[in-house]
C-alpha cells in the first residue's frame, strides 16, 4: 500500500478544521429525472463506479512517529476497508434541494475514511434528482473536486492528464531527545507566518468591511443557488470591457450593497476585502493530488452608488493583481504554508484558523466546469452550484460556476447570521440587470 505525504497547504486544511467550520468543498448537481426511481439507480451506479476510482479510495492518516522523517504531518494513502457505500447515501425524496444541501453541508466528513460523501436526494416531484458532492479540502482543491466527480458520472471524453511520480520525502530524521525544541521552533514559525500575512493584508488593503460578514460559528448551514444567463454577462463585458470574472465579481460586490441595505446594516463606507482563488495547477503535467493555490485579495467597492463605477473598480483591482501575479500581493498568503514545517501546522491550525478573518472578509472564487453536458445513468446535468468552505469567523462564501450557457453562483452561509440569504441570492440577480440596464443594452 503506497502513500505520499500532504502538501504543505493540504496539511493546512487538514489542522484548521473544526466541527464548528468544516472544511470541505461541495457541488449540488440537479438532473433532469428520465423515471421517478431515477435517483434511486444514481446512487447504485455512483457506488459502483467509486470503487473503481483511485482516488477515491485515499484516507489521510496522521503521522506521529517521532523518529518519522515526517513527524507532526500527515500522509495520503489507499484505504484497505475502503466501502463506497460508507460514502454513496440516498436519502428521503425532498421538495427543496437547497434546504438538504445546507444541512448537509454543516456535518463534517469523517476523518477516519477517505473524506468525501455523495448525497443522492430524489425529487418529490418524480422528474429530477440531485447529487450533493463534498470533498475534504486536503483531499482536493476545485479542479481535481471536478476530476474525481466526473471520474463517477457518465463516461465523456476529456483530455488525459498525465500525473508526475510522486517524488521521495526527504528530510533529517528527527532525534526525539530534541522533540521540545522542535515543538517551539514550529510554534515560532507559525506565529512569523501569521504575523506576515497578518501585516501584508492590513497594510495593502484599507479594511472596511461590515459586521454582517462578521459572525461567531453556530456550526449551522445554509445555502443557495442563484442561475444567470452567459449571454447577459457578456452583452455588460462586450459594453465596458474587462473580463467575464470581472463582472461576475461586480455582480457580487453589487449585490452585497443591496443586501446589507435591505437589511439594515447600510453600505455607507463598506469595502470588504475579497479573496479570489487562483489555481497554480499547470494542464496535464501537474501532480494531480492536493491543492495548488494562490490568490488575489480585493477590495470590493459596495459603497458606491454607480454600478458601472464598481465594475470598473473591479477591474482595475484585478489588473493589478494579475500584473503582480499570484506569488505576490496580500492574496498571496496562502503560499506561506510552503513556509511552515509539518509540526507547526499541526500546533498551529487553530491560530491559522482565527487568522483567516484578519486577512479577507468574503471568500468569491470561480469553479470551472467542462463545457459538455454532464450526466449520470443518461439523466442530464441541468445546473451546478458549487459551494466552498466557509472560513471561521466569516458569516457569507460566494461560489461560481459556468455550464451550458448558464452562471451557476453557490452560496454557503451560516444560518444563524444570515437567516435571508435568500434576499441576497434574490440581489445577484437583479445586480445582473441593474448592469444590463446601466450598459443601456
Amino acid at each position: 500500500m503506497t502513500s505520499d505525504l500532504l502538501a504543505p497547504l493540504d496539511l493546512a486544511f487538514w489542522n484548521i478544521e473544526s466541527d464548528r467550520n468544516p472544511m470541505h468543498l461541495g457541488a449540488l448537481g440537479v438532473f433532469s429525472a428520465h423515471s421517478p426511481t431515477a435517483g434511486a439507480h444514481a446512487a447504485d451506479l455512483l457506488a459502483a463506479r467509486a470503487a473503481a476510482v483511485p482516488g477515491l479510495r485515499m484516507r489521510i492518516r496522521d503521522v506521529w512517529q517521532p523518529l518519522s522523517l515526517s513527524f507532526g504531518s500527515a500522509t495520503r494513502e489507499a484505504d484497505p476497508d475502503f466501502d463506497p457505500l460508507h460514502h454513496v447515501r440516498l436519502h428521503a425524496p425532498t421538495a427543496d434541494f437547497q434546504e438538504d444541501a445546507g444541512r448537509l453541508m454543516e456535518r463534517p466528513l469523517e476523518r477516519g475514511r477517505p473524506p468525501w460523501e455523495a448525497h443522492v436526494l430524489p425529487g418529490e416531484d418524480g422528474v429530477s434528482f440531485a447529487v450533493l458532492f463534498k470533498f475534504h479540502h486536503a483531499l482536493a482543491d476545485g479542479l481535481r473536486a471536478l476530476t474525481l466527480a466526473a471520474a463517477i458520472l457518465d463516461p465523456m471524453d476529456m483530455p488525459e492528464r498525465r500525473p508526475r511520480p510522486a517524488e521521495p520525502a526527504r528530510g533529517i530524521v528527527p532525534d526525539v531527545r530534541k522533540l521540545p525544541e522542535l515543538v517551539r521552533g514550529a510554534l515560532s514559525d507559525v506565529g512569523r507566518a501569521l504575523d506576515i500575512g497578518a501585516s501584508v493584508a492590513r497594510s495593502t488593503l484599507d479594511v472596511r468591511s461590515s459586521s454582517a460578514l462578521t459572525s461567531e460559528p453556530s456550526g449551522t448551514r445554509r445555502t443557495a443557488g442563484v442561475v444567470i444567463d452567459l449571454d447577459d454577462v457578456h452583452r455588460i463585458r462586450k459594453t465596458v470591457g474587462g473580463t467575464v470574472n470581472d463582472v461576475l465579481i461586480a455582480v457580487v460586490a453589487g449585490a452585497l450593497r443591496s443586501w446589507l441595505d435591505e437589511r439594515g446594516d447600510g453600505s455607507e463606507g463598506v469595502a470588504p476585502r475579497a479573496l479570489i482563488p487562483v489555481s497554480k495547477r499547470r494542464p496535464r503535467s501537474a501532480q494531480p493530488q492536493g491543492n495548488r493555490l494562490s490568490g488575489y485579495l480585493i477590495r470590493l467597492p459596495v459603497d458606491d452608488p454607480d454600478p458601472l463605477a464598481r465594475l470598473d473598480s473591479v477591474r482595475a483591482a484585478m489588473d493589478r493583481n494579475k500584473d503582480a501575479g499570484p506569488n505576490r500581493g496580500a492574496g498571496a498568503v496562502a503560499l506561506l504554508a510552503d513556509h511552515v514545517p509539518a509540526l507547526g501546522h499541526r500546533l498551529g491550525g487553530p491560530f491559522a484558523a482565527q487568522a483567516a478573518r484578519l486577512w479577507f472578509d468574503i471568500l468569491v472564487t470561480s469553479v470551472p466546469l467542462p463545457g459538455i453536458g454532464l450526466k449520470l445513468g443518461g439523466n442530464p446535468v441541468t445546473a451546478v452550484f458549487p459551494f466552498a468552505p466557509l472560513a471561521r469567523g466569516q458569516s457569507l462564501a460566494v461560489a461560481v460556476s459556468t455550464y451550458r450557457g448558464q452562471v451557476h453562483y453557490g452560496l454557503v452561509a451560516d444560518a444563524e447570521a444570515v437567516p435571508d440569504l435568500d434576499v441576497f441570492a434574490r440581489a445577484l440577480t437583479e445586480e445582473v440587470e441593474t448592469l444590463i440596464t446601466a450598459c443601456g443594452s
